[in-house]
């Protein structure tokens, strides 16, 4: 921007001298002029609405490889709140784990778009604006998405030969009034199918013209304010009750069975709908894949835990702790280690070796079951197996995994022998060859051994049941049994564990 001051004192004509103040505003400066009136020029040749600078774009982030939409789960900055880069901004629920996102601008949080509870936010979408710092974030300009773009897009292809085509005419959408494409969020869009209730009816108040659910629910109020008392003409038992089907909603999707309302008690045969997180729907999907995909075999065997109860019992003298489930860990991980034939996976053609022998955990969350891994198990002592399970059960727990720590797992163990359960068959994790189930440990009195004299009385042993399931392309029965006969050996005897 070029510009040059000229101003009159005392009847004299001065030339002033432009400062830059940035690569595009120049204003005048010279020993005479205030230093208020300087200021004030600064603050209005470098204001946003001068200088034109875009606000500063937050958008869903790939936090996952398999990411493809994420849960906003809570926002840790509030608008109107500087920000420097590498500042947590908000967690996002993504398909493995709650995962912290990170600013990677420094700037002013200015408008927060997509709210606490979005669910569904598809990857690239504009969650949030930032500006930079010196410029008035109550002012930041909203920009329009691709739906508004394509919104205000003629439908028809081109204007006939009698017709002169006009540009379209942007203009905001206020609050409280229709916009000319219906944008609804989630909830509110249940609410009004569930009803029958047409959008059209409903009065916006969210973002360029959005319904939200206080919307939906406002439509819902007055529609029951209106509806007329039906006046009853005879008893329902004096009367032929003719079948009632259910009417379609202004969407066309069925309401039967009924779903029930919020607020009010469920009547026999309605449902309600229940949120299914993105950790779920990856579960179903991945659980899908396996049973369809994978021919699965079984086998079982018991150990006898004799030993470790022992050991277990001679290192907590010492004031070292560690569960049966971390002996279990090390016994799998050194069979694998001995018999590398197991440790595979089944690739795009066929079988792969894996050089590196990961255990995947499986850890119950209120988000669903998740598999945190125990890196290069064989070569880990069972305390350090401890130390790392602890961490990062409670890690998941916590919705805190990294990547790394959940991905890339060669063989997986479930352990549900705390909640009581005997023995159960596991479903393999794709892309993994085997998962060991194991259930609770249990006393029996067993025959004495026939190496034992004659008459030797019965023998109690602490017995545990385990059944591998194994995928039939790559672990055949021979070879499923071969290992758990090896891992059977390692885990009563735990010595042999420490050799390997």
């Amino acid at each position: 921007m070029a510009a040059s001051w000229w101003l009159g004192r005392r009847g004299t004509v001065l030339g002033l001298t432009l400062i830059k103040l940035n690569s595009s505003v120049k204003i005048p400066a010279c020993s005479w002029m205030p230093r208020m009136c300087r200021s004030h020029l600064r603050h209005i040749f470098q204001s946003p609405a001068f200088l034109g600078v875009p606000p500063l774009k937050v958008e869903m982030p790939a936090l996952s490889p398999t990411m493809e939409e994420g849960n906003i789960v809570k926002w840790l900055k509030k608008e109107g709140e500087s920000v420097a880069a590498g500042d947590a901004l908000c967690e996002i629920e993504t398909d493995k784990a709650v995962v912290t996102m990170e600013s990677n601008d420094d700037g002013i949080l200015a408008k927060i778009l997509m709210e606490e509870g979005s669910r569904g936010v598809r990857l690239g979408t504009l969650i949030a604006l930032m500006v930079e710092e010196g410029q008035d974030w109550n002012q930041v300009e909203i920009p329009a998405t691709a739906e508004d773009k394509a919104a205000a897009t003629p439908s028809s292809p081109g204007p006939t030969p009698d017709v002169v085509a006009q540009p379209p005419v942007h203009q905001p959408v206020p609050s409280g009034r229709r916009p000319a494409q219906l944008r609804l969020s989630p909830a509110a869009r249940h609410i009004l199918d569930t009803h029958g209730l047409d959008p059209q009816m409903a009065m916006p108040t969210g973002p360029r013209g959005l319904i939200t659910k206080e919307d939906a629910l406002n439509l819902l109020k007055k529609s029951d304010a209106k509806t007329p008392p039906v006046a009853r003409e005879a008893p329902a038992a004096e009367r032929p009750r003719a079948p009632t089907l259910p009417t379609a909603p202004a969407s066309g999707r069925p309401t039967y069975p009924p779903v029930s309302v919020p607020g009010k008690p469920g009547a026999p045969g309605t449902f309600s709908d229940i949120p299914a997180s993105n950790v779920r729907r990856v579960i179903a999907q991945r659980l899908t894949q396996s049973k369809t995909t994978i021919p699965h075999a079984y086998a079982t065997v018991d150990c006898d835990l004799g030993a470790v109860m022992q050991l277990r019992k001679d290192m907590a003298k010492e004031e070292i702790k560690v569960s049966v489930n971390d002996f279990i860990i090390k016994a799998a991980a050194v069979t694998l280690k001995e018999m590398p034939e197991v440790n595979v996976t089944w690739g795009g053609e066929g079988p792969q070796a894996l050089e590196s022998i990961h255990i995947s955990i499986a850890v119950a969350t209120d988000r669903g079951l998740i598999t945190p891994i125990i890196r290069d198990a064989a070569s880990k002592g069972v305390q350090e197996i401890s130390a790392n399970a602890k961490v990062l059960a409670q890690k998941a727990r916590e919705g805190k995994l990294l990547p790394e720590e959940y991905q890339g797992g060669s063989f997986s163990i479930s352990n549900l022998g705390m909640f009581g359960i005997s023995g159960f068959s596991a479903v393999i994790n794709p892309p993994q060859a085997c998962i060991l189930a194991v259930g609770r440990s249990r006393m029996e009195l067993r025959p004495p051994a026939p190496s034992e004299e004659e008459g030797a009385a019965l023998r109690r042993q602490q017995l545990m049941t385990v059944t591998l399931s194994s995928d039939g392309r790559l672990v055949d029965d021979e070879l499923a049994s071969r290992f758990l006969d090896r891992f059977r050996a390692n885990l009563e005897q735990p010595q042999r564990m420490s050799l390997a």
